[in-house]
């Protein structure tokens, strides 16, 4: 099967207007990517070899998603609303191409893996000319029914058009199909409209292979990867669904998470084994974790990479382009921004680091601020090996501070300060003894008038 060449029609046509939402539905996200992503990237890991994906007009945004995600795919337009059979059409031109294996399968449904995928495809491997997903419901109300006999898929019934007997059949339709490339345009160009809603149902091309002599399978997946979203309820249903695969492909790969529902990740967060992460821990996209890292509680991290044994948080704040390097210690309430943190560094407590390089070893104390921004642009601020800022002082970049540099605590930097040197940067301090008593005197007597 692995040498057959596999073209995913992607169906992305859908208007969602269920999800009360400018954004179009397919864009919405799960764990972080858009479902269309996730669609596109099982379609791929299955074996696709080209895709299509079928968008609705002025879909500009969902078509420019589908070409980030998989830059080969062509952009086929559906023009009307007349059916997944119709739809599936709109992409002739790349199905004439040939193929051996055809997918067809919805945008929508971003549980979808790709091992299911692969079970359509061996379905026709094995001589079917269509091969459909099937799933059993706890309640099968309102799904249309796969009608299986000595082993084929004899037909597909919709709810309302199904007999008491064909009602209790648990098998119900997923949507998911694939389809012999051979026989895959003869097939769909004889599906007709003659339905209640005259739409030409992708569906009919079970009865149609039959009535040909061909052969039609069902093959019976999880629910979970045929699970549709068409509201705002479903996505919710969706993505507690995916964080729960996540967590666990973690816990079997190493990681230890000390209260798992808690921790939401992104479906592209990769965590190295024995990285340790404490609860309620929040993982934007773009996120790598090495072993031995240790995410404390209630941190937020995205676009980062947090080197082997660092520290983080507890309430830390990653920002894209942070790179945490081999035992670095960010704590509590501390942001770091586009900044490198290299080995062994540390911002315990309170601060902000932003455009910026943190030498190895280097220590920033409570309270300090990189003021990376003049209101125009941002300025870079560099932190030489071993150097150390006191608490509570502001760095004006751009400036530089050498390697073993000092900062006095309190200070405001905007010059460069060599290595090994001290700088101070704030008002002399002056004494005015019995000031205090004197001006609480002078208020008391006021309070009398």
């Amino acid at each position: 099967m692995n040498e057959r060449t596999c073209l995913a029609v992607v169906l992305a046509a859908g208007e969602g207007t269920r999800m009360r939402s400018a954004i179009p539905k397919v864009l919405h996200p799960v764990g972080q990517q858009p479902m269309l992503a996730h669609v596109l990237r099982a379609v791929e890991a299955a074996g696709a070899t080209d895709c299509v994906v079928v968008v609705g007009p002025d879909h500009e945004a969902v078509a420019n998603e589908a070409l980030r995600a998989f830059p080969e795919a062509a952009i086929a337009k559906q023009m009307q609303r007349l059916g997944t059979a119709h739809a599936v059409l709109a992409a002739r031109d790349v199905l004439a191409r040939g193929f051996d294996d055809i997918l067809v399968v919805f945008a929508d449904t971003p549980l979808i893996r790709a091992e299911t995928l692969r079970r359509l495809r061996a379905a026709l491997a094995e001589g079917a000319a269509v091969a459909v997903a099937g799933f059993t419901p706890a309640d099968p109300d309102g799904y249309g029914r796969l009608i299986v006999a000595d082993g084929r898929l004899q037909a597909i019934r919709e709810h309302n058009d199904a007999s008491e007997a064909e009602r209790a059949i648990r098998l119900c339709n997923g949507g998911l199909m694939a389809l012999d490339g051979r026989h895959a345009l003869a097939l769909l160009d004889r599906i007709g409209n003659a339905n209640a809603k005259t739409e030409f149902y992708l569906t009919d091309a079970v009865a149609l292979a039959n009535a040909a002599g061909l052969r039609a399978a069902a093959v019976e997946v999880e629910e979970d990867d045929v699970r549709g979203v068409n509201t705002k309820a479903q996505l919710a249903d969706a993505e507690a669904v995916l964080q729960r695969r996540l967590r666990q492909a973690a816990l079997d790969a190493g990681v230890t998470m000390i209260a798992p529902d808690t921790v939401h990740l992104s479906a592209d967060t990769k965590l190295a084994a024995d990285v340790t992460i404490e609860p309620y821990v929040v993982f934007g996209p773009g996120v790598t974790v090495e072993t031995g890292a240790v995410i404390h509680a209630f941190s937020h991290l995205t676009e980062a990479h947090i080197g082997e044994g660092a520290q983080i948080g507890p309430f830390a704040r990653l920002r894209p382009g942070a790179r945490i390097g081999k035992d670095v210690k960010i704590g509590n309430f501390v942001e770091v921004k586009q900044a490198v943190f290299e080995d062994g560094a540390k911002a315990n407590h309170l601060a902000y680091i932003g455009d910026a390089r943190v030498g190895e070893g280097a220590n920033i104390g409570a309270g300090t601020i990189f003021c990376n921004y003049d209101g125009t642009a941002k300025h870079r601020t560099e932190v030489g090996k071993g150097a150390f800022v006191g608490s509570n002082s502001s760095l004006v970049a751009p400036v530089s501070l050498g390697e073993g540099a000092y900062v006095g605590s309190g200070s405001v930097i905007t010059e460069d300060v060599p290595a090994d040197s001290l700088a101070l940067g704030r008002v002399r301090q002056v004494v005015k003894e019995g000031w205090a008593s004197r001006l609480r005197s002078l208020k008391a007597a006021g309070k009398k008038k």
